[in-house]
């Protein structure tokens, strides 16, 4: 009953607020709107990939040669970490077409190429695994300037409107406070989640991170062993 009360309370009082304290809610609204649309896609991105991944490092385990990862590569191309295999198995045949028939092997040098074709690989899929984050940043860190701002147009518009009433009595200072104060309640409603999940989104990077790592390094393991020459 206190909820249902104070709830109509607080829309009488956005309903009541001049244009410019409805623009900053609607503002903050449409963030909230926006990042919370982020966080759970994002999120089940993350966790689609988590499983691939999980399904692609054990298979990986039971690689005993080249062959058996390509076959690996193949049988997860429509994957992110697939890709990333696929990807650079492909760039590897590249080098190893470009030899001489005779002279099939890679040569230190050529590790050192395909390293930084990895790393850029892995460079790539960061970036998309990034995306979007600075939304969530942005939104927590400007979320509560922007209801800091409308709170204090809120204070400005009500003292101009006790100096009009030429009265300052608590039925009349009350009202318009507690207008002013809707802004700074929102924005913080706004940020908090926003910087919660931009947190919670930044590890789960991190993580993916480690992963795709993990598989480059195992890629190289592979390439030392069976592709370098001696």
């Amino acid at each position: 009953m206190f909820t249902l009360v104070w709830g109509n309370e607080l829309m009488q009082l956005v309903t009541q607020s001049d244009i410019m304290t409805k623009c900053v809610l609607l503002i903050l609204l449409s963030l909230s709107i926006v990042c919370w649309g982020i966080f759970f896609y994002k999120l089940s991105l993350v966790s689609i990939k988590q499983r691939h991944i999980h399904k692609i490092r054990k298979a990986l385990k039971e690689v005993k040669n080249f062959n058996d990862l390509r076959e690996v590569a193949a049988q997860f191309a429509h994957t992110i970490p697939g890709y990333m295999l696929t990807k650079n198995i492909s760039f590897l045949k590249q080098l190893l077409e470009s030899k001489q028939p005779e002279e099939r092997v890679l040569s230190e040098h050529d590790l050192e190429y395909v390293d930084d074709y990895v790393y850029q690989t892995i460079d790539e899929l960061m970036q998309a695994e990034t995306s979007y984050l600075v939304v969530l940043s942005t939104t927590a860190a400007v979320a509560t300037l922007l209801g800091l701002f409308g709170t204090v147009w809120g204070l400005i518009h009500a003292f101009v409107s006790i100096s009009q009433r030429q009265m300052a009595d608590i039925v009349t200072i009350a009202p318009g406070i507690a207008e002013a104060l809707i802004t700074t309640l929102v924005g913080l409603m706004v940020a908090i989640p926003a910087l919660v999940m931009y947190h919670f989104l930044y590890q789960k990077v991190r993580l993916m991170e480690y992963h795709y790592m993990y598989i480059a390094d195992t890629l190289r393991i592979f390439v030392k062993r069976f592709l370098i020459k001696g």
